[in-house]
């Protein structure tokens, strides 16, 4: 006689298999720590073996120490401060440009092809070669280098705008239409909760590359910012100091990201 066995729950079978193997979150938060603490050992031990002078190759311990004395005196948090603040501000400016051009490139083929030139060829300039000019024309206030933050991230968010809101099937906005939804229910119902997946990938790309713009407008002309600090550390062959700046703006990129990915966790509960 064939013995049957009763069929387990689906979720108590994902409950069960969940606590028996790490979910990819939980193995990214063990391989941090231990990918950092091999990457700074392998670093302090090429420093030491090879003889390195600290104005070439500090060890990790020499940057520390200097990290130390900076935030014990309180010289770089303005520094970072004020570059946090032109990537959020650079980034804010994009991201309501984008969204509202986008919007329009995406619902006008016609207009998307006739700017479509001017647009490639806009973010094909290298933006170090652009920021001089925007320093002379604005000055060397705060407000410019926001703009050139900006700049580095609008063609990435505009071109997520564009493609979440093409991706969107038309005969979901007719169905909207058809029962009565005016065109901004449309927008607030229909588009931008399907559009949002794609839309919190390009924040998530605009957002790593904020620093980036608030960084190099900071080299063509600034006073504070990470930048800004690189540029006198340079000056002084200060090594060590360049090392601080360098890690404190990937401590910033970082941040931002975790932050879009926290947001995207938020909104996008379905997809986790």
């Amino acid at each position: 006689m064939q013995q049957t066995f009763p069929l387990a729950h689906p979720q108590s079978l994902k409950l069960e298999i969940s606590s028996r193997f790490p979910n990819r979150l939980q193995i990214q938060w063990l391989s941090l720590p231990l990918g950092l603490f091999l990457f700074l050992a392998g670093w302090q031990g090429f420093v030491v073996y090879f003889g390195y002078e600290a104005f070439i190759l500090p060890s990790p311990t020499v940057v520390a120490q200097r990290f130390g004395l900076l935030a014990e005196s309180g010289l770089l948090w303005p520094h970072v401060f004020t570059t946090l603040q032109e990537a959020l501000g650079g980034f804010g400016v994009a991201l309501v440009v984008s969204l509202v051009l986008g919007y329009i490139l995406a619902h006008l083929p016609w207009l998307e092809r006739a700017l479509a030139p001017i647009l490639a060829g806009g973010q094909a300039v290298p933006i170090l070669a652009v920021a001089p000019l925007i320093m002379l024309w604005f000055g060397t206030e705060i407000s410019a280098k926001i703009l050139v933050a900006a700049l580095v991230t609008f063609f990435p968010m505009l071109i997520s705008t564009i493609i979440a809101l093409r991706t969107i099937p038309r005969e979901l906005r007719e169905m909207a239409a058809i029962s009565g939804a005016n065109q901004w229910q449309i927008l607030f119902q229909v588009e931008f909760p399907l559009a949002l997946p794609v839309l919190l990938g390009g924040v998530r790309t605009s957002l790593s590359l904020a620093t980036t713009g608030a960084v190099v407008g900071e080299f063509v002309a600034g006073r504070e910012g990470l930048g800004a600090l690189i540029n006198i550390a340079r000056g002084l062959f200060d090594t060590p100091l360049i090392f601080v700046a360098l890690i404190m703006l990937a401590a910033i990129t970082l941040l931002l990201y975790l932050c879009s990915c926290l947001l995207e966790k938020l909104l996008i509960r379905w997809e986790w």
